[in-house]
């Protein structure tokens, strides 16, 4: 991967942070955590991960995204000086709910162990 889409990716992951917290007004999507973002090469597409603080509302979270990727995409452009602002895709960011199940799991061993 090259240094201008690290760069890029690193941008992304801010500045769709921004556009969520500050300029989004549906209430679904407050509570969302940007985690990480991969464009491709070519700059025509981007993967936006993200995480929710509510894991119950992952759907609705994912519903309420995508209808709002064409306004996000479009601050996008207006902040961030590329040719071509890449097509988003959301994706639920799977490995910090992987995360927390392995810590769960460690600490139910842990407190088993403490009981013997």
């Amino acid at each position: 991967m090259s240094i201008k889409i690290e760069r890029l990716n690193s941008i992304f992951v801010k500045e769709i942070s921004y556009i969520l917290n500050t300029e989004i007004k549906d209430e679904n999507i407050k509570f969302v955590t940007i985690t990480d973002c991969e464009i491709t090469n070519d700059l025509s597409f981007a993967k936006v991960y993200f995480t929710v603080l509510d894991i119950d509302k992952k759907k609705d979270t994912i519903i309420a995204l995508d209808k709002a990727k064409s306004f996000i995409r479009g601050k996008l452009s207006e902040r961030v000086e590329i040719r071509h602002t890449p097509e988003l895709r959301f994706i639920f960011d799977e490995s910090i709910e992987y995360g927390r199940k392995i810590e769960e799991k460690i600490q139910e061993l842990k407190e088993k162990n403490d009981n013997y």
